[in-house]
């Protein structure tokens, strides 16, 4: 039962530090504004790890490196303090980086399906609002890559709903990739 809680307690503080450092790194990547609400929550709330790594860890050909090795070393802790609440075999170094990996890249997967939702129904609902600007931003490329094949089609556009498709694929072939092998 307290392992439980410990895991659900890691997993939704460190879990939303993790979501917020791969904002941020997307935001830097995609070149999405960072003058509105969500750029200045997301900047604040991050600040605290990424500019100390960001003395050591430069930008590199507009990629903010520090956020991403902020998120990277989130992960790791989250899952050696979620390991430390379940009991079982130890892991080596590798082990640990390649769940970390992983959850990094599942997280990744699960903040685009995230972003394309509420882009799709603030889409509908305000599309004016003043976070249209980072949504387009940081959709743009995944529209962009499905629009090329399929247009839109009498005015609706199917590219957000392919988006989700394939990352709902994406993530059937990461679960099964981070299973462990029978034997």
């Amino acid at each position: 039962m307290f392992g439980q809680i410990g895991t659900l307690l890691v997993e939704t503080i460190i879990g939303l530090i993790v979501y917020l450092a791969l904002i941020r790194f997307y935001m830097q990547a995609f070149r999405a504004p960072f003058r509105n609400p969500v750029g200045q929550f997301v900047v604040a709330f991050t600040d605290w790890g990424v500019q100390p790594l960001r003395k050591v860890l430069p930008g590199w050909r507009g990629l903010d490196l520090a956020s991403l090795v902020f998120a990277i070393v989130l992960q790791l802790i989250m899952v050696a303090l979620t390991r430390a609440f379940i009991p079982g075999r130890s892991l080596g170094m590798g082990d640990w980086l390649l769940i970390s990996m992983l959850g990094l890249i599942g997280s990744s997967i699960h903040l685009i399906i995230l972003v394309v939702l509420i882009d799709f129904v603030l889409s509908w609902v305000n599309p004016y609002t003043p976070i249209a600007p980072v949504l387009a931003a940081l959709t743009r490329p995944f529209y962009g890559f499905f629009r090329r094949f399929i247009p839109p089609i009498g005015g609706f556009d199917l590219s957000p709903l392919l988006v989700i498709l394939a990352c709902q694929v994406a993530l059937i072939v990461l679960n099964h990739v981070g299973r462990p092998m029978p034997g």
